[in-house]
């Protein structure tokens, strides 16, 4: 399956464990806050200020 912009932060966390790394990296330090479970990726992205493609390159490579 595909990390896609529509997931929420939490669903990536939980069915994609290796990721955390990768959003940290983004500066996402959210990936255990109770908003992660309602926020998308592409919110999470508008939010934090970082180009959503980008992120979406690396979480699935």
């Amino acid at each position: 399956m595909k990390i896609t912009k529509d997931m929420t932060i939490g669903e990536i966390v939980r069915d994609y464990p290796e990721s955390i790394e990768i959003l940290m990296s983004f500066g996402m330090g959210c990936v255990g806050c109770p908003a992660s479970q309602m926020e998308t990726l592409e919110e999470a992205a508008m939010v934090h200020g970082f180009e959503l493609n980008d992120l979406l390159e690396a979480l699935n490579a």
